[in-house]
């Protein structure tokens, strides 16, 4: 197990510095840069702009540029934003933050209702129960996240409307006078406004792991062993949840290595549709103001992550079955 760990760490390292040169080169791929814009600035003197292009290494080949920003990022320091005028890591860890209000809690959520739901229509397979989980499943998979955040701002206005009561924000993060509030309201006060992203977020996630995991489930429940237990004359529970489930689950360990940049990555368009200021929009507009670094750290960030979590989920699945581990 030992000699396995090492060599998965060992690996890490030529995947980070490939990833990452890979992730520069084609961010540098896109014509200009963020001063090609500034050119325009009949404000803005030639010199000035060579001056700035000189400053942050804009002029240098991009092999150089790339270096310049690897010995920046082992010193941990992320590079400047040209659009903020500030660090990068200053500037994107309060997206983070508020991405993570959303994102924490709808990955919680995914997993206590999307696994009983593939249990149960596993267990009890082509049941009316099982039929309706598995009809709002296919809604749910071919609705996108996007359009379901659209249709839940149309539903909250047209109640509100007819009733003239809002039951939850349609957009933003706080309300009016948020930084007047005592604490505990501030944080009330976001919970309400999380509600819905949260639960679009979920509701396509749900859809897709929970027939993810009544397939696992299915399969599991057809082998060998499972039928050799029931007739040993163990209770359905045990089969179930000490020999099914157990099997069953090992692919979910799997999509653990998702979650870590899942937590920085934000909720994606719905945080677009909803104006919630997580990392998404903001991602979304450092792309198109050419904010390189920007752009480039919070892909090396994301990229960290993602080495982590896949790391943590190669030894939670060596742990759970010890067939992987390699010997």
């Amino acid at each position: 197990m030992t000699a396995y760990i090492l060599r998965r760490i060992l690996y890490l390292i030529p995947t980070f510095f490939g990833a990452t040169f890979l992730a520069f080169l084609i961010i540098q791929l896109a014509p200009g840069d963020y001063l090609t814009q500034r050119e325009l600035d009949p404000k803005v003197t030639p010199e000035t702009i060579a001056r700035l292009r000189a400053q942050f290494g804009l002029d240098r080949p991009i092999y150089e540029q790339y270096l310049l920003w690897m010995n920046n990022l082992l010193h941990l320091n992320l590079g400047y934003s040209f659009a903020f005028q500030a660090p990068v890591l200053e500037v994107i860890w309060p997206r983070v933050v508020n991405s993570m209000v959303i994102v924490i809690p709808s990955t919680l959520l995914l997993y206590l209702v999307a696994i009983p739901i593939g249990v149960y229509g596993a267990v009890r397979q082509y049941s009316l129960g099982d039929r309706i989980l598995s009809f709002l499943a296919y809604i749910g998979l071919s609705v996108p996240s996007f359009f379901l955040a659209l249709i839940a701002i149309y539903v909250l206005l047209q109640i509100k409307f007819r009733t003239g009561t809002l039951i939850f924000p349609v957009s933003g993060m706080t309300s009016s006078g948020f930084e007047q509030m005592p604490p505990l309201r501030q944080i009330l006060d976001i919970a309400w406004h999380a509600v819905v992203p949260v639960l679009v977020a979920t509701a396509n996630d749900i859809a897709g792991l929970s027939r993810l995991m009544r397939g696992q489930m299915l399969e599991v429940l057809g082998q060998d062993y499972i039928r050799t237990a029931r007739a040993k004359g163990l209770a359905e529970r045990v089969v179930l949840y000490k020999h099914a489930f157990r099997n069953a689950v090992i692919p979910f360990v799997a999509t653990l290595g998702g979650l870590l940049p899942s937590l920085i990555s934000g909720a994606g368009f719905v945080e677009v549709v909803m104006a919630w200021p997580g990392i998404t929009p903001f991602f979304l507009d450092a792309i198109a103001n050419q904010d390189l670094y920007v752009i480039a750290g919070f892909l090396t960030v994301s990229l960290v992550l993602l080495m982590i979590g896949n790391l943590i989920s190669d030894l939670l699945l060596a742990w759970v079955d010890p067939r992987i581990r390699y010997e």
